[in-house]
Formats: C-alpha cells, structure tokens, sequence
C-alpha cells in the first residue's frame, strides 16, 4: 500500500509537468524552430540550385517568425506526400504554406489562414487555343498531371472524371509532365502558375481570371498542441496588422 501511495504521490505530482509540456516549450529550450517544407513551389518555397538555399514568402515568414522568438531556424526537407506526417511525427515544429483542407485537419493541427489562392490549369502555350478552358478539359483525349499528396490530386479526380490523371510523385512536379509532352494539362494554385509562366515562357494559364476550388493557406502544426497553435495565431494577427504578410507578398510579386 505504502509502494502504491507514494507511486500516485509521484504520478500526481509529474501529470501537471507533462501537460504543460508544448512545442513552444521545446523550441525556447533548444533554440531551435524546425521547418518543414518541399522546396518545389517558386515563389514560397524553392530550393535555389544555385545557392542551394531555400527562397520565397514561407520562407521569409518562417523567418521572420524565428526572429521574434528569439531562436535559430532549420528548415527540414519533407514533400508533399508526406508534409502532414511530418509534423505529426515531431519531425518538424511547423510546415510551409498547406492549402486548409477537412482530411489534414482530421489528422493535423492548422494556423490561422493568412494568404488564399485557387486553382488554374496549365498547359503548353501552343496548344492554348485547343484547349482554353477549364471546362474543355473534362475530355477522354486529354491527360491531367497533379503532384502527389496535394490537394490537386483530389480536385482532377472529381472536376475530370473522363480525363486521363497522371500523379506524379516529388521532387517531380506535374507542370514538367506538361514541358515534357507526356501530360496536356496540369493543375496548380494560380500563384504557383504565376511563378512558373515566368519560369517557363512556354507555359499558359487557361483559367487565370476564374481560378477554380478557392482555397485558404495556412501552416499546419500538430494538432493537440494548442499551446502552440495559440502563440502562432497571435504571431500571425500582429503581423497582418503591422503588414508583413502584404509586404512579403509584394517582394515575392504574389
């Protein structure tokens, strides 16, 4: 009885200690924010082959965000299919940009939304008169590239049932199935699309002024922490009200 008591003394008195326990805790003590993020989207987040550094708006906002809390940032490669498993297994504080879905918030937690998009279609400028429009696309003679895990895969799925979906798996991306012929469409967020037709001249946006699936962007973190989430959503408000997010935005021409 007396071994028993004093294990419920002891398990009475450690309970408190481990619920307090959050990820902004192990972030202050290590000095460290841990990043998640794929490198594959120009103008958020892209792995310069020249530099070999990461560049774009998620980048300068996971930045900024280690600055104010006084800590080191590392940004750990992960790729789409995986991006939510990543931050459920610990192996990241936070992600980049995640379009908010139902099935990733099932699973993980969400920020606050601080940017939103929607979705366009691309397809190799010659052919941009055969088809330039999003219904057109719905067809047996065409074939539809999306990235695996993002929410693009799902969208072809159900606005071209009759289409031919091509999913390709990171690092490879689906405009390249486009660039390549292998695909005739592929299906992105018009501020990804509006990077790679600078990229890539002879891409074309069919959709650009009636983008499809309006979406919200946030920054997944793991979803019991709401310590956590809390201190990032309180980051992000003071932040839209000071006009980071506007002024990131416009360096990136988003």
């Amino acid at each position: 009885m007396i071994l028993i008591r004093t294990f419920l003394i002891t398990l009475f008195l450690i309970l408190p200690s481990l619920a307090s326990a959050s990820t902004l805790d192990e972030i202050m003590k290590s000095g460290t924010l841990k990043v998640g993020t794929t490198g594959d989207f120009p103008g958020w987040s892209f792995m310069n082959p020249e530099t070999s550094e990461y560049e774009g708006y998620d980048i300068d906002v996971a930045m900024k965000l280690a600055e104010d809390m006084g800590v080191e940032v590392e940004f750990v490669a992960t790729d789409w299919k995986n991006l939510v498993s990543g931050v459920v297994a610990n192996k990241y504080h936070m992600t980049s940009s995640a379009s908010i879905t139902a099935k990733r918030a099932i699973t993980a937690g969400y920020s606050n939304s601080y940017y939103g998009t929607g979705t366009v279609a691309m397809v190799l400028s010659k052919n941009k008169d055969k088809i330039s429009s999003w219904d057109q696309i719905n067809n047996s003679n065409y074939s539809v590239a999306v990235t695996l895990g993002t929410v693009f895969e799902n969208e072809a799925t159900k606005s071209f049932p009759d289409a031919k979906i091509i999913a390709v798996e990171a690092p490879a991306r689906e405009y390249q199935e486009v660039l390549s012929g292998r695909a005739d469409v592929s299906l992105t967020s018009k501020v990804d699309a509006m990077k790679l037709v600078q990229l890539y001249p002879e891409l074309s946006i069919v959709n650009l002024d009636e983008p499809k699936n309006a979406k919200l962007f946030a920054i997944l973190l793991p979803r019991g922490d709401q310590e956590w989430i809390n201190f990032v959503n309180h980051w992000i408000a003071d932040q839209k009200n000071k006009g980071f997010f506007n002024q990131t935005a416009a360096k990136f021409g988003l």
